[in-house]
């Protein structure tokens, strides 16, 4: 099964930029895109990111603000974050070189077990096998394993089925071989099982159970969160923006203060109520400015935002890290989260924000 699988990595993978390159730093860079986004997406990310941190140097010396707007629009802020401390973490205990053995590399901020396997395989030439959704899918159905994908317990047996086959002589090319085959062939609707090298060792292909395997429950419904957040303007034509918590969900972006709304809270008094909890002041006559609708990985939200001023209260974090007063000019700047962008360029097109209603 390995020279098949081998010969066809060699004819059919993509010319990818950081394919074929040996240097641990872009590996790892690639790897970490790669698990929240495809390549087409990943790519110009991945430009963009080495133009600012070309080195693990680099990163390291940078400022976070500058690492999380390098990655905004990808979501999962978290591992811009811990790629960020990694790189420091790589400078004050490695000497600046990226470590080759297990243990030190997985010992890094952020860094997981497929991230630990498919840098120290595909740079470093170790026997570590991958184990991601494309992997998954394609080794369950060779092996015709239809328990649940998504246990532990099964990911566990998959993973010691792939430690046991990965060749010693050629990791790198074993593991972007399977990840490819799972990506252009044996994909999760009808599998091209006919231009698979590995078909006449599928036990799915064989018991006609291709549709059936990998077998994953069925998700449960996401819950909608209403969301109010005030766009709060000053004489001077700027509007308050807030730093978030490292530790919270999108830490250390920046956005427009407000929260939840309660089930029936009417929204005005969500509003109003969030933002004396959050800030410490009264505003005076919200207006709507904006609504949209958002997606995250367990929930949705549908943001509504109001131009206000503040009546009453000088602005204090309570519940953030920093308050900034900011030219709408200047929220280029700062990253925020993808539906606060929305935000800011809706302010832009609006002009004047001392003009909205308010």
């Amino acid at each position: 099964m390995i020279p098949e699988l081998l010969a066809w990595y060699e004819v059919e993978k993509r010319p990818l930029l950081w394919r074929d390159s040996s240097d641990p730093y872009r590996i790892w860079i690639s790897e970490t895109l790669l698990q929240q986004t495809r390549v087409d997406q990943a790519t110009p990310y991945f430009l963009r990111f080495l133009e600012r941190f070309p080195t693990v140097q680099a990163l390291a010396e940078a400022d976070q603000q500058a690492v999380l707007a390098a990655w905004e629009g990808l979501g999962y802020y978290s591992r811009a974050r811990n790629l960020h401390a990694a790189a420091r973490r790589v400078m004050a205990e490695h000497g600046g070189r990226i470590p080759d053995t297990y243990e030190a590399f997985r010992a890094l901020p952020g860094v997981g077990p497929y991230t630990a396997a498919a840098v120290l395989s595909i740079a470093f030439g170790k026997p570590y096998a991958v184990l991601d959704g494309n992997v998954i899918r394609v080794a369950s159905r060779l092996l015709g394993d239809a328990r649940d994908v998504t246990k532990t317990a099964v990911k566990a047996d998959l993973q010691g089925w792939l430690d046991g086959l990965i060749p010693a002589h050629a990791p790198a090319e074993f593991n972007q071989g399977m990840m490819e085959l799972g990506s252009l062939v044996c994909t999760p609707r009808n599998p091209a099982c006919d231009r698979c090298p590995l078909a006449a060792h599928c036990i799915a292909r064989r018991t006609a159970r291709t549709g059936d395997i990998p077998f994953k429950p069925k998700k449960k419904p996401v819950p909608t969160h209403r969301v109010v957040v005030g766009i709060l303007v000053d004489d001077a034509a700027r509007v308050l923006i807030a730093r978030r918590p490292e530790s919270a969900m999108l830490g250390g972006l920046w956005e427009f203060p407000g929260g939840k709304a309660e089930p029936g809270e009417p929204l005005e008094t969500a509003l109003r109520r969030e933002l004396r909890e959050e800030l410490g002041v009264e505003i005076s006559n919200p207006a709507p400015f904006h609504e949209l609708r958002h997606a995250y990985s367990h929930f949705k939200i549908h943001l509504h935002a109001f131009a206000a001023r503040i009546d009453r209260g000088d602005p204090r974090p309570k519940v953030s890290t920093e308050l900034r007063w900011v030219p709408v000019a200047d929220l280029h700047a700062y990253p925020f989260p993808k539906a606060n962008r929305s935000l800011t360029e809706a302010l832009e097109h609006a002009g004047d924000p001392r003009r909205l209603p308010g």
